[in-house]
């Protein structure tokens, strides 16, 4: 028996579960899975074109898809506040609460239930996969910001206490703490 190759066939069948004909709930696969990221991205990757290339689509497909999520009151996008020219992205409070019916909840609950030593190294093998498709392929894929080669933190002790400070070293722009935690498309991880 050849487990790599068993668990890519595994893998196979829960991607069946992200990727499906029609709709679920009135969306389509990707329109799911762009509302879903965006819901967790941070700042620097609610963008049309962080979202094309966390979808793996052209950036007109994404309009689409942008369109679409907005039509449906899910999605909103405004001008950025630096750049005239450019726009953000943010689910709306609509939105947030349809998530609740989004289709990959299944494979969610079938992992919450596992032992937290098991969901991590689930999660970690999972990273290390991507982390070798990534080397191998000269690409990256998007993660949280706390495992970011771009991430600085910035500690100052005083007699009280000791404050944190985070920044994006690729973007040139601080990032609140309780940021860290959320993906970002312009992800590179530390090389071991």
């Amino acid at each position: 028996m050849n487990l790599a190759r068993e668990s890519i066939e595994l893998l196979e069948q829960v991607a069946r579960i992200l990727w499906f004909e029609g709709t679920k709930h009135g969306l389509r696969d990707r329109e799911w899975m762009a509302l879903r990221f965006l819901s967790r991205a941070n700042p620097f990757s609610r963008t049309p074109s962080a979202l094309a290339s966390y979808v793996g689509t052209t950036r007109g497909t994404a309009s689409f898809i942008i369109g679409e999520l907005e039509r449906l009151g899910y999605l909103e996008r405004k001008r950025s506040a630096k750049d005239k020219r450019s726009v953000m992205l943010s689910v709306t409070q609509q939105g947030k609460k349809f998530l609740v019916r989004d289709p990959v909840t299944v494979l969610v609950e079938a992992i919450a239930v596992l032992d937290d030593d098991v969901k991590i190294r689930f999660r970690d093998t999972l990273r290390h996969v991507l982390d070798q498709s990534d080397a191998a392929e000269q690409r990256h894929h998007t993660d949280v910001c706390r495992r970011c080669i771009f991430l600085r933190e910035d500690r100052t002790a005083t007699d009280s206490k000791t404050t944190v400070e985070f920044s994006c070293r690729l973007f040139r722009a601080p990032i609140a703490e309780a940021e860290v935690d959320l993906l970002c498309t312009s992800f590179e991880h530390h090389r071991q």
